[in-house]
């Protein structure tokens, strides 16, 4: 349970970081920050948020922006009294800023790989750094837990997310030590997660089943994972109930590091 917490979730508009947050007010946080660039996902979260009982602090920020990664973190402790946990959720993927086939190794622009770092990586620097001061004066079991993904752990298709993401898992284990004992740090790792965006990928794919194993085939529980199991597993980490569990990377996965295989039996869900 995440009791009287004082919790700022960013990427918290949609899919993960949404649930993340949602689940967070349902196991009695008292003070949930939402921090996103998309406003209007921010108000439609908020008025859920203040219906499970829930403070709500609205922080509308581009995270490829580093300066204002400290000002959501002080805006956030200044209007909730202080700060218990950070949750790093925001993450962006390459073809967001390219086409999908210009994300190799050898194709990708400078300025898409910048862009990734920024997001995925640096912010999530600074957004510990900022938010170590007001974690350290918390006496509210203060941790902190960062979004990583299965591509930061084994080769992934995507360039700079891969690198990014493999660089959180590090980070990680980093800022646990720097920062340990008072401040639990940890990662969690998901693998093909039921989104908004997820779902329309395979929903526009003319051969359902072939892209259902592009997307889920590596995953042992044959099926996408889903955002509420996501946000448990981070609630976890986050709760009192992990308080002897710093340094640690979860995979939230289905099983998909676990082996080396492609399931040869999907169907869609």
């Amino acid at each position: 349970m995440l009791t009287d917490k004082l919790i700022l979730v960013t990427g918290a508009a949609q899919g993960m970081g949404r649930e993340i947050a949602l689940e967070a007010a349902r196991q009695g946080a008292a003070h949930v920050g939402i921090a996103d660039r998309d406003a209007e996902g921010l108000r439609s979260l908020a008025g859920e948020l203040a219906a499970i009982g829930a403070e709500v602090t609205e922080l509308e920020v581009d995270l490829a922006h580093g300066d204002r990664v400290t000002a959501m973190v002080d805006d956030f402790a200044a209007a909730a009294g202080g700060l218990d946990t950070l949750v790093n959720n925001a993450g962006v993927l390459d073809h967001v800023f390219t086409p999908a086939d210009q994300v190799q190794v050898h194709q990708l622009d400078e300025a898409v790989w910048d862009t990734v770092m920024n997001i995925n990586l640096k912010a999530v620097w600074l957004a510990i750094k900022a938010a170590t001061p007001h974690l350290m004066a918390s006496t509210n079991g203060p941790s902190i837990v960062n979004a990583a993904s299965v591509a930061g752990m084994t080769g992934a298709g995507m360039t700079a997310y891969s690198v990014s993401k493999a660089a959180v898992i590090q980070l990680t284990r980093t800022a646990a030590i720097g920062l340990s004992p008072h401040i639990r740090v940890n990662a969690f790792s998901p693998g093909s997660i039921r989104t908004p965006m997820s779902q329309s990928h395979l929903d526009a794919a003319e051969d359902k089943v072939a892209r259902a194993r592009a997307m889920y085939g590596n995953h042992l529980i044959p099926r996408f994972g889903e955002v509420d199991e996501i946000a448990a597993a981070v609630c976890f980490l986050a709760s009192d109930a992990a308080s002897f569990i710093t340094g640690v990377n979860l995979p939230v996965d289905g099983g998909t590091m676990a082996w080396r295989g492609v399931r040869d039996d999907i169907t869609v869900d």
